[in-house]
């Protein structure tokens, strides 16, 4: 204990442990703040990878409306498009 009693009254070892703890609880870009940063960076990276998925899902669609043919087809099974003189009845389990 005795030996401790010094090393606690260094002006140098104060100085630091008041900076320390100001950069880590006080400072704007605290521990908080990084760690808040680090977990929104992972949430982003991943809806980054699940537009990357819809993305090409959506130019595979693309690719197969090109065609009038297609076209037709996925507007009426897709967007439930409909001729004039015709009624489209959906069905739905429930």
């Amino acid at each position: 204990m005795k030996k401790l009693i010094p090393f606690l009254k260094n002006k140098f070892i104060i100085t630091f442990s008041i900076f320390f703890v100001y950069l880590i609880f006080i400072d704007d870009n605290d521990i908080f703040y990084i760690f808040n940063q680090k977990k929104t960076l992972k949430e982003l990276k991943i809806q980054n990878e699940e537009m990357k998925v819809n993305l090409e899902m959506t130019k595979s669609e693309l690719k197969k409306i090109n065609k009038l043919d297609n076209l037709e087809a996925y507007a009426r099974e897709k967007k439930f498009f409909k001729r004039q003189d015709e009624d489209i009845f959906v069905i739905t389990n429930d």
